[in-house]
């Protein structure tokens, strides 16, 4: 087994299909978890209609999930920095969702 050195060491060389790459649109995610992992829906709810659709699931660890969480937060101040402040407006589309 590595060490964790080497393990930081080690570099991925990311493949990405075509089908993949094109992307996926989304508007509203709903997050939940348990002890061992965090689960991230990624929908899409179209305009004056009442149906969310799941289009992908994320499954990961907490310590990934944070590490997202963190990527994020800089890409967002990043963002900012650049573009201006993202305004937050109207009621929380995950207030919406009947569960």
């Amino acid at each position: 087994m590595k060490d964790e050195r080497e393990m930081r060491e080690m570099k991925v060389k990311v493949k990405l299909d075509d089908t993949v790459a094109q992307g996926m649109y989304v508007n509203l995610a709903l997050v939940n978890h348990s002890q061992s992992e965090f689960t991230i829906d990624a929908m899409y709810v179209q305009p004056q209609q009442p149906l969310a659709t799941v289009r992908a699931r994320l499954i990961s660890s907490p310590q990934h999930t944070k590490r997202l969480l963190v990527a994020l937060q800089e890409n967002i101040r990043r963002y900012e920095e650049r573009f201006g402040p993202i305004e937050l407006s109207g009621p929380d589309p995950a207030d919406l969702l009947l569960q």
